[in-house]
C-alpha cells in the first residue's frame, strides 16, 4: 500500500515500510487511473504483475503484484494439474463409453457372425442363446431364427430335389448311395429288389411316352404303398427301380417283391391293357461283402426272371412261392 507521496506504507517486507518508490516503471500509471492491472518492473528491477486501486478518502493505493516469473510457472503448473486431470476424466468416460457400448453391441456382433453360418445344423441353437435384452436385438434375433428356419427349409428342398427323381419322387441313384452307405456305416442288413417294367419299350412305342411316364408313376406309387416307412424306394434309371429292404429275412423280401409284382398285375392303367413287372432279389451282407457286388447279383437275378418268362421274381435265396 502506497501513499499520496509514493511512499509504502504497508508491505509483507517490514523492512521496505517507508521507503520511496523510484524507478517503477507502472507507477505513473498507476497513479493515473483509478483501478487497473498492469505489467511492470518495480523499483527492484523485478518483472511483476500487478493489479492496483485508489482509496480516494485517504489517497491511498493498493497493489498487489507478483513477478511474472512466479506467475507464470504457477501457471503452468496450473495447467499440467488441469491437463492430467482432464485426461484421466476423458479416460474415464471413454472406458465407461466402451463397455457401455461394447454391452451392447455384443448380443449384435455374436448374431452377425452367426448370419454367415445358417448353413450349421446347430446354428438355431445357437441364435436363440443370444440374450434379447433390447428391442433391436430381440428384432435382430427373430429375423435370423426365421432367415435360418427359411433356409434350412430351402437346403432341405434342394438336397431332395438334388437326391430324388422328379417324375416318380423316389430317390435316385444320388439319394439312393447315400442310404447305401448309411446302412452299411451301422452294419444294418437289408435285401436289394431290383425291379423292372416287363417290355416298357412297347409300352412307349405304342402308347407314347406320356403314357408311358405314367406306368413309371404308378409303379412308384404301387411301390410306396407297399413297402415300410422305413425301406428305400428308388428309382434307378429308366424303367429299372431298386428297393432297399431293411430285413435278412428272405420270405419278408420275397413276399414283398410278390405283392407288388401281383398288385402291378392287376392295375389298369389308362386301358393301356395289363402291365407286368420282373424282380431279382440279393441280400447284404451274405451274397457279398461289397455293396456294389450284391447290387449285381440283384440284377442278375432279375435278368434270370426275365430269361424265365418275365412276371415273376427270383432271389438268391429259396423261397416258398
Amino acid at each position: 500500500m502506497i501513499d499520496q507521496h509514493n511512499r509504502i506504507i504497508f508491505h509483507p517486507d517490514k523492512k521496505r515500510i517507508g521507503e520511496k518508490i523510484i524507478n517503477n516503471t507502472g507507477l505513473d500509471y498507476i497513479n493515473n487511473h483509478r483501478k487497473g492491472s498492469i505489467r511492470l518492473k518495480n523499483s527492484l528491477g523485478i518483472d511483476n504483475l500487478a493489479g492496483f486501486a485508489h482509496i480516494p478518502s485517504v489517497k491511498w493505493i493498493v497493489v498487489s503484484q507478483q513477478p511474472t516469473d512466479d506467475l507464470l510457472a504457477q501457471a503452468n503448473t496450473l495447467i499440467l494439474k488441469v491437463s492430467i486431470g482432464i485426461f484421466f476424466f476423458y479416460l474415464f468416460i471413454f472406458l465407461v463409453v466402451w463397455y457401455i457400448s461394447s454391452f451392447i453391441s455384443s448380443p449384435l456382433n455374436r448374431l452377425a457372425r452367426m448370419a454367415s453360418m445358417l448353413n450349421q445344423a446347430e446354428i438355431q441353437d445357437k441364435i436363440k442363446e443370444v440374450d434379447p435384452w433390447y428391442f433391436e436385438v430381440l428384432k435382430f434375433r427373430t429375423s435370423l431364427l426365421l432367415s435360418s428356419e427359411t433356409f434350412s427349409h430351402r437346403i432341405a428342398e434342394l438336397k431332395h430335389r438334388v437326391n430324388t427323381d422328379p417324375l416318380t419322387g423316389l430317390y435316385n441313384r444320388r439319394g439312393m448311395q447315400l442310404f447305401l452307405n448309411e446302412l452299411v456305416k451301422t452294419r444294418t442288413e437289408f435285401a436289394a429288389l431290383a425291379i423292372d417294367i416287363d417290355f416298357f419299350k412297347k409300352v412307349n412305342d405304342h402308347y407314347g411316352h406320356d403314357q408311358g411316364d405314367m406306368v413309371l408313376q404308378t409303379l412308384a406309387q404301387i411301390m410306396q404303398t407297399n413297402f415300410r416307412d422305413h425301406d428305400i424306394c428308388c428309382r434307378s434309371g429308366g424303367e429299372e427301380f431298386l428297393v432297399l429292404m431293411t430285413t435278412a429275412d428272405p420270405s419278408v423280401a420275397y413276399k414283398a417283391a410278390e405283392r407288388l409284382r401281383t398288385t402291378m398285375q392287376q392295375t389298369n392303367i389308362n386301358g393301356m391293357g395289363q402291365i407286368t413287372i420282373s424282380v431279382g432279389i440279393a441280400f447284404w451282407p451274405q451274397d457279398a461283402a461289397d455293396v456294389n457286388e450284391v447290387l449285381k447279383i440283384a440284377d442278375n437275378k432279375l435278368y434270370e426272371a426275365k430269361h424265365s418268362g418275365r412276371n415273376c421274381t427270383r432271389s438268391t435265396a429259396e423261397q416258398q412261392t
